[in-house]
């Protein structure tokens, strides 16, 4: 271990000597320079669209939105009626369930395909490393996070008030997609002889449809997204993150030179390093846990400017409305303020990427449906109540200092203000939270850098678990994939925010064309996996 962690820390050396000596010559504009066509090239692949009624709409958008309606409908409503489930499946009110005996109902069918131990087919119990609160919150560290601190900024900016209704909407609907992909994550992990838990799309993909005799479009579907995911998390994933942090601790400490982004960006790549390649795990646990607190520390500043602004709610949602139908002047119509708010909210929580039930496959149970009901309460969470609350308070300080006209970008992601100035996402932000708490703007650092730092460690899991599927689970493939992973925190840290944010999107919608078509083949296994777990809620019931 100490020997690889000697090896990371050797190449990353020649970095840091090299930004030093380039720092003159505009090193981050060459970085962005070489990744921006390739940024470019990759959005309007994945974002080809097709032409209904008059309006060009992306396939992908489609496709998700689509899917998730259906999955509502199909499955009755299960983000609202199952919403009480699910709260008391995370709080443990059911864990009897898992228990040898299993109060005498029917043990959960084993997926008896290629790959499966005899050995854990007696108490699917055994199989898993973490309780349901802990998928949740792994899960929910992946995506809680800068799409909701910057992304949200970024649909607001350009689709104005009126983004922030249909981020509501994708993340309700979102919901019941998120409970179909990760029940099926845990039907169809696959589990190593020491133990370890690998599961995610890619198995539910080649596994499930194999069981439905498409053996071929099953092992496809699993490789391409296996290799999306890949990219997935060098983009979204990790160097979103790294730009984002960059962008935060430049601007608050006044930070110029034309090596900034690469400096930073190798500080960063050393401490994400540090926890993915050596492996010291108190360095992640204690993140784990100030993470959390950040999060509620950035939930009660919310929480304090919007009731600050108490008299001004009202203003504030009904713009939200109004917006969400009768855009203003220069943002492109309704579609276009939908199409910007559904791309933002399905880069925030990723309901219908798959991603999320790589994590949700490792919980312990021998109910698929019992995570699957603990995962929709994910984009709730993400995208119903937090992104909700921090586009509140960007519209309420609009409202009050006109800071930027909605829709007055310079691209897609930069704001032109008042005054003058450029801003991107985060800065914005940082702008509405630093105007009604003086000084938030370090406690937001902090925030964002721990965020950042978090979401890179729980994307990288993402990334390696594909990447293992794509080439074995042996030290080298480990070694490869983590130094690729750690170069992108560089170059997203060196990049624009517009470079980074077309590639990101880009990479996570991507997952939404093999994720979705498994989805729409697999949902019947959901609904008998959900028959089984209420049969067993109604055993310990009577």
């Amino acid at each position: 271990m100490k020997q690889r962690l000697f090896a990371f820390l050797t190449l990353l050396f020649p970095l840091v000597t090299l930004a030093q000596e380039e720092a003159e010559m505009g090193l981050d504009e060459r970085v962005n320079d070489a990744f921006m066509p390739i940024a470019i090239w990759w959005e309007s692949f994945i974002l080809t669209p097709i032409p209904i009624a008059g309006y060009d709409i992306p396939v992908v958008l489609l496709l998700l939105v689509i899917g998730a309606t259906f999955f509502t409908f199909y499955f009755k409503f299960p983000n609202v009626l199952k919403f009480p489930l699910a709260i008391n499946t995370v709080r443990g009110k059911y864990d009897e369930l898992e228990g040898p005996e299993g109060h005498g109902v029917e043990k959960a069918e084993v997926n008896i395909v290629e790959g499966d131990l005899p050995d854990t087919i007696r108490d699917e119990s055994k199989e898993g490393e973490v309780s349901h609160f802990q998928a949740l919150a792994t899960a929910v560290s992946g995506t809680v996070g800068l799409g909701n601190i910057a992304g949200v900024a970024v649909a607001i900016a350009v689709g104005g008030p009126g983004a922030t209704f249909w981020m509501i909407i994708c993340g309700l609907i979102g919901m019941s997609t998120k409970f179909v992909e990760c029940t099926l994550g845990v039907k169809y992990r696959d589990v190593g002889e020491d133990g370890t838990v690998y599961g995610g799309p890619m198995y539910y993909l080649s596994r499930g449809l194999k069981e439905n005799g498409f053996k071929g479009l099953g092992r496809v579907l699993a490789v391409v997204f296996a290799v999306l995911c890949v990219g997935a998390s060098f983009g979204g994933g990790n160097a979103f993150q790294s730009n984002q942090a960059a962008v935060q601790l430049s601007t608050m400490l006044s930070l110029e030179g034309g090596a900034t982004g690469v400096i930073i960006g190798v500080v960063l790549a050393i401490l994400v390093g540090i926890v993915i390649i050596g492996g010291i795990k108190k360095i992640a646990a204690v993140t784990e846990k100030i993470v959390p607190f950040m999060a509620v520390i950035y939930v009660i500043a919310s929480l304090i400017i919007i009731f600050a602004n108490f008299s001004y709610i009202g203003d504030a949602f009904g713009m939200i409305i109004s917006g969400a139908f009768t855009p203003m002047a220069g943002l492109g119509g309704v579609l276009g303020v939908i199409i910007v708010g559904f791309q933002r909210a399905a880069f925030s929580n990723e309901a219908g990427a798959g991603s999320a039930a790589i994590a949700h496959s490792a919980v312990k149970t021998k109910y698929p449906a019992s995570e699957g009901v603990v995962a929709l309460l994910e984009p709730f969470i993400d995208t119903v109540v937090i992104c909700t609350m921090t586009a509140l308070v960007i519209i309420f300080f609009n409202m009050d200092v006109g800071a930027f006209e909605y829709g007055n970008s310079v691209n897609s992601t930069v704001l032109l203000t008042e005054t003058g100035n450029y801003v991107g996402g985060v800065d914005l932000t940082s702008m509405a939270y630093d105007s009604v708490i003086p000084g938030f703007r370090y406690v937001l650092t902090i925030a964002i850098i721990l965020f950042a730092f978090s979401t890179m460690i729980s994307w990288s899991y993402y990334g390696l678990q594909s990447w293992k599927f794509l080439f074995g689970r042996g030290k080298t493939a480990d070694v490869i994939y983590k130094l690729l992973f750690l170069t992108f925190v560089v170059i997203g840290a060196a990049a624009t925010l517009d470079a980074v944010i077309k590639f990101s999107d880009a990479m996570i919608l991507a997952l939404v064309f093999p994720n979705m078509v498994g989805l729409l083949f697999l949902f019947p296994r959901v609904k008998e996996e959900m028959s089984k777990y209420m049969r067993a809620i109604k055993s310990i019931r009577e």
